[in-house]
């Protein structure tokens, strides 16, 4: 009996394996045509969105019309070479949510361009910057034109009722040496630049006023020259009171009164108003060692940050940040020297103030690296200028 099933058993095994044989043929050739039909990106387009373009504006918001396509061309690249790649949210967190963050900076660039000169869009950027997948290939690589047209100059809003050509308002800005005090030598460098920075900006908004005689309407010039001039001035002037409170009191300023300025409508004005020298403070004399009096205080001396790569642009805000906070640490410490002269024993500076300084800075410095690396190689081993020593 076992002889009479030993045909049937070996047709039974032939079909198996047949079917087998044709499964594992199915599942590669179905393999091999995904492998080949990598899907592409589907990004609404924007610049339909954006409105009359003004003439200033055009070049930067070609610029970054590229970029969406150039943005749009390396994920499709990425969609290609990643295949097979991950798990089942692969795409959306490795291709779909980055090209989303890029176009998310791209899209507000260009409604602040525009933003400078006329009235500034109001997009739904979080839509317009949102992309998904077309499955089978095929789609927008470069979905936006490369050119736009330019909106015309709106001549019929006059700008602080002077016309004719020569006639372009000045403006007027309240002088800011005179209200800093008493500028320590070691700030005295740095005062004398941020001055001269001063009267640099109001040359420029001078400059401006000419050359943008009968564009926009009757707000053209507080939201496109005055108020961005503010903006500048404001922190100018903090960086002054700052770079003295790293060595002295920092002085307390009426920050938004200095930095708001007016116009001469018939021209002239202070193009010049700051000097371009400081008389600088004396040094007090005095070390570390005790309670010595005022002005015996030390200060701390850190480390410049030195040696960064190229910061992308949508960086470079959050980057200057926290650079203007490594000066605001270095200000504090400054001030916890002096007021607490005389405190604790010989380790209460370094556990007190040198310590919690060093913890900041490494903090910061390191948002410095993630910021940068968000869109660029990120540097490594910013904590290198952490640590800070005494000036006694």
């Amino acid at each position: 009996m076992n002889r009479s099933r030993t045909p049937a058993r070996r047709w039974q095994i032939a079909g198996v394996g047949a079917v087998a044989v044709a499964l594992v043929g199915v599942g590669l050739g179905v393999a091999s045509a995904a492998e080949g039909t990598a899907p592409t990106v589907n990004c609404p387009a924007v610049a339909g969105k954006l409105g009359a373009v003004p003439a200033q504006a055009q070049a930067e918001i070609q610029r970054n019309l590229a970029l969406l396509n150039t943005q749009i061309a390396e994920a499709n690249k990425r969609l290609v070479t990643s295949q097979g790649e991950g798990g089942p949210a692969f795409i959306q967190n490795a291709i779909l949510g980055p090209l989303k963050d890029k176009r998310v900076a791209t899209i507000n660039r260009m409604a602040t361009a525009i933003g400078r000169n006329a009235a500034k869009p109001v997009l739904d950027v979080n839509g317009l910057a949102t992309c998904s997948l077309n499955a089978n290939g095929g789609g927008n690589a470069a979905p936006e034109p490369t050119k736009v047209e330019a909106g015309g100059n709106n001549a019929g809003g006059n700008n602080a009722g002077g016309g004719n050509a020569g006639a372009a308002p000045t403006v007027n800005c309240p002088a800011v040496a005179g209200k800093l005090g008493a500028v320590p030598a070691q700030a005295q460098a740095e005062i004398e630049r941020n001055l001269a920075l001063l009267n640099t900006q109001i040359a420029e908004a001078n400059k401006r006023l000419v050359t943008s005689q009968g564009e926009g309407g009757p707000a053209f010039i507080q939201n496109a020259i005055l108020g961005p001039l503010k903006d500048k001035r404001v922190a100018t002037i903090n960086r002054m009171a700052t770079a003295i409170g790293r060595n002295a009191a920092k002085p307390v300023l009426d920050v938004n009164g200095l930095a708001t300025c007016s116009l001469n409508a018939n021209g002239g004005g202070n193009a010049a108003p700051e000097p371009a020298t400081v008389p600088a403070a004396g040094n007090a004399g005095g070390n570390t060692g005790g309670n010595t009096g005022a002005g015996a205080a030390p200060t701390v001396n850190c480390p410049a940050v030195t040696g960064l790569p190229a910061i992308p642009a949508q960086a470079q805000a959050e980057v200057a940040r926290n650079l203007e906070l490594l000066n605001t640490q270095i200000a504090e410490a400054n001030r916890r020297l002096i007021t607490s002269q005389g405190q604790g024993g010989p380790a209460f500076i370094q556990n007190a103030i040198l310590g919690p300084l060093e913890d900041k800075r490494v903090a910061t410095l390191n948002r410095i690296e993630t910021a940068i690396g968000r869109n660029a190689a990120r540097p490594e081993g910013l904590e290198r200028f952490a640590p800070c020593s005494l000036n006694e």
